[in-house]
């Protein structure tokens, strides 16, 4: 297969990048490197990507940000951040990206457990996870040509434990094996409109 990955140089996405290109063509996309670069807050970005890139058999984002802040400090500007890049950005992925991929292809998404389980400091990335999974539920319903579109929602990375422990108090950090895996499932499976949750 051909596949594109967004955000293939991040912490998850170089162990997902290396398990994928061990038998299929991979391509990275980033916002600072990889064969392309593209800023998934902006829509013509991501056309002028997909013009580059040719047909592709699957495209799977693990890109995006949202601001993390106590809430009496959240200004609407910080929520923009979230609703532009990790929400609105992958929505574009989507819109844009589905006419990149050959038939039956599919496309992998990436939120993560604060959608189900959020902590303190969280509500804007929070929000936008649960916008995220409904729209994968939703959009599932009308894709054509067999194309599949699933989000992989992952708890706490082991890769990003000690960067992150002080947030998740309690909380398992999650192989990173078993976080490949949901990729791997959502990408190499059947399923369309899946949230796949891998939190412990």
């Amino acid at each position: 297969m051909k596949i594109l990955i967004i955000g293939g140089h991040g912490t998850i996405g170089r162990k997902v990048s290396a398990h994928f290109s061990e038998h299929n063509e991979v391509l990275i996309a980033g916002r600072t490197n990889g064969d392309f670069l593209v800023d998934i807050e902006d829509s013509s970005s991501i056309s002028k990507m997909f013009e580059k890139t040719g047909q592709l058999d699957a495209i799977i984002c693990i890109a995006g940000e949202a601001k993390w802040a106590n809430f009496n400090d959240l200004t609407e500007d910080d929520f923009h951040i979230g609703l532009n890049s990790k929400l609105m950005g992958q929505v574009n992925l989507v819109r844009l990206g589905k006419d990149a991929l050959n038939p039956k292809g599919s496309i992998t998404l990436s939120t993560g457990i604060l959608a189900d389980d959020p902590v303190v400091k969280t509500t804007s990335a929070a929000m936008v996870n649960g916008g995220v999974h409904s729209f994968v539920q939703a959009v599932a319903l009308e894709t054509e040509n067999g194309i599949r579109v699933n989000v992989v929602s992952s708890g706490m990375v082991e890769d990003a434990y000690e960067k992150y422990k002080d947030y998740f108090p309690g909380h398992n950090p999650i192989p990173m094996k078993k976080v490949v895996n949901g990729y791997v499932r959502s990408v190499n499976g059947k399923g369309n409109g899946e949230v796949i949750r891998i939190y412990d």
